[in-house]
């Protein structure tokens, strides 16, 4: 990201959330972006993924400048946004059918991508079968089946209940160890962030203070209970005037 900046219109008058961003971030690397809402958290994310165009500024991947959507990214929102007419296997199945791989073929890979989030034997269950985590797993699963390179995730555990958010979390730093991919995630929760991140990137709203990069070096698998991680976390609610 190279001197990154976007604004909208409201009632008239201009509001910028992101002004002259500059970050670069490391293939496999998990970077989580906090902030307060309003800051440009959600904005970024869509500006990497191609959906929304920077006023200035440019993203590149491997040297090449982003334009529009992109096979090398996949997005998996706060809600999994399944077909709810076709099933599990199915619906994990379809991006790869688009691309124009036969269905036997996306079906075979799909069932991998099934297994790896922990669903095997839902293969034939329809959306409306599933609870909430089951139906973020199938999203993580479709995303994943066509193997991004970069998987950009907007809050998407945030909608689940605690205990199912906290399995989710394991589930997400276990996918993300096994395939290797960049993660960059939006999260409200610090401590998501810190159990998933390589690095925080903390976004602060209009005319505060600029954005902050904060290593978090911890050993994994991550220890919520250790003090360097308690301590970690006072680090970023410090950053929000929390304590």
């Amino acid at each position: 990201m190279r001197d990154l900046s976007k604004s909208f219109s409201l009632n008239g008058q201009r509001l910028e959330v992101l002004r002259g961003l500059n970050l670069s971030v490391k293939g496999g690397e998990a970077l989580a972006i906090v902030g307060p809402s309003g800051c440009g958290k959600t904005t970024l994310l869509r500006v990497l993924a191609g959906l929304e165009q920077p006023d200035r500024g440019e993203v590149r991947i491997d040297g090449a400048p982003v334009q529009g959507i992109g096979s090398q990214r996949a997005v998996i929102f706060q809600e999994p946004r399944l077909l709810p007419w076709l099933t599990v296997l199915q619906n994990v199945a379809f991006g790869l059918e688009v691309r124009g791989l036969d269905r036997d073929g996306a079906q075979d890979k799909a069932r991998h991508y099934i297994r790896l989030v922990g669903l095997a034997g839902f293969e034939d269950a329809y959306p409306r079968q599933l609870s909430g985590g089951m139906a973020q797993r199938v999203g993580i699963a479709r995303a994943l089946t066509v193997q991004p390179e970069i998987l950009l995730l907007d809050e998407p555990l945030g909608a689940l209940d605690a205990m199912t958010k906290l399995t989710m979390q394991e589930e997400l730093a276990r996918i993300w160890r096994e395939e290797g991919v960049t993660m960059i995630l939006v999260t409200h929760d610090l401590e998501e962030a810190i159990h998933l991140a390589d690095r925080v990137l903390v976004l602060a709203k209009e005319n505060a203070a600029p954005p902050r990069l904060i290593d978090v070096d911890l050993p994994r698998p991550r220890d919520r209970s250790a003090p360097d991680f308690v301590a970690m976390r006072r680090r970023l609610m410090a950053e929000f005037g929390l304590h």
